[in-house]
């Protein structure tokens, strides 16, 4: 069943018939992909977490200072990212990937959803890692890494207090309106990013430990400010942006698209030929997109949750999770 949305229908047709004749195309994805899901991003509205700029937190100086208040942080949106759905934009995505064997998605988002919701790894570039991996503090000595720990919590000492908040919801919204409702069912139990509830000080011996040497802490598995990207992952997505071959699409959804390197993608997709498509509900995302009589962008100013299973339609057909 088709989703009910307020995209021109003339735009929608023009975008389609792009899509299915397009072979290499790309994806750039942010946080507001997950906002369906009922994930707070943390950039908007403020972006506190208790009275902390969620920002400041994500530093190894942070770390360094506080590794109990850090540790809080991040295994509060660990149990909040278990407890959310991938939503019927990241399905739709996933199924394009399998779709389109030159489909790379490159994903500034930690939250896990993307893969939960099937998207082929070898296809998915995580620039900022993953809440669900974790490394030794100590990467010189020790180098000690783990993927997909999806323990929740992670040690004992980081359980989520017992309290009156609703439990969580076996739903997954899409409206925007009901979005900090729905955040408030994926935690069970108080919610901590609220100061009314207070967290222990955690002693360091009852923080994640490393398996390995046994000396160091371990820490969140992803890029935090000042840090580079993965090597790894850059030199894939490298070799994407510097093949000979033109880019026919670039797809830029739940992102402002103001965070380097990232954000330079899209010129360079657009360097190489590719038309863009925004969606975004936020009307300033568009201002840099060629668009109007003639132009050879596209701005869907929609949920992705609610309009990229109807883009995507032609190639992927109807997928569990659109309404």
């Amino acid at each position: 069943m088709a989703s009910s949305t307020t995209t021109d229908p003339s735009m929608l047709a023009d975008f389609r018939s792009h899509l299915q004749k397009s072979r290499r195309i790309c994806a750039l994805l942010g946080a507001g992909l997950s906002a369906s899901s009922g994930l707070p991003t943390f950039r908007g509205a403020g972006g506190l977490w208790r009275t902390h700029d969620a920002t400041v937190l994500a530093t190894p100086q942070a770390f360094r200072a506080d590794p109990s208040l850090v540790w809080h942080f991040y295994s509060y949106r660990r149990h909040m990212a278990l407890n959310a759905k991938p939503n019927a934009a990241h399905h739709a995505l996933a199924q394009l990937a399998k779709h389109k064997p030159q489909f790379i998605t490159l994903s500034q988002n930690v939250d896990g959803l993307s893969p939960r919701a099937g998207h082929p790894p070898e296809q998915l570039k995580l620039l900022h890692g993953s809440l669900y991996d974790l490394k030794c503090t100590d990467q010189r000595e020790c180098g000690y890494k783990e993927s997909n720990n999806y323990t929740d919590p992670i040690v004992p000492s980081l359980v989520i207090p017992q309290g009156g908040d609703v439990a969580a919801s076996d739903e997954t919204t899409t409206d925007s309106s009901s979005q900090i409702d729905h955040t408030k069912n994926l935690i069970h139990g108080l919610d901590i990013s609220d100061i009314k509830h207070d967290i222990p000080t955690i002693q360091t011996s009852d923080l994640p430990q490393c398996p390995s040497c046994q000396k160091a802490l371990l820490r969140p598995g992803v890029v935090w400010f000042g840090e580079s990207l993965p090597e790894d992952v850059m030199a894939d997505v490298d070799a994407f942006f510097s093949s000979a071959e033109p880019i026919d699409l670039m797809l830029v959804v739940g992102t402002s698209a103001v965070v380097y390197p990232a954000a330079g993608y899209i010129q360079f997709a657009k360097h190489k030929g590719a038309r863009v498509a925004v969606v975004n509900p936020d009307p300033s995302s568009g201002n840099s997109l060629d668009l109007g009589p003639g132009g050879k962008d596209w701005f869907f100013m929609e949920d992705a949750a609610k309009i990229l299973p109807e883009m995507l339609r032609p190639v992927i057909g109807d997928i569990e999770g659109s309404q």
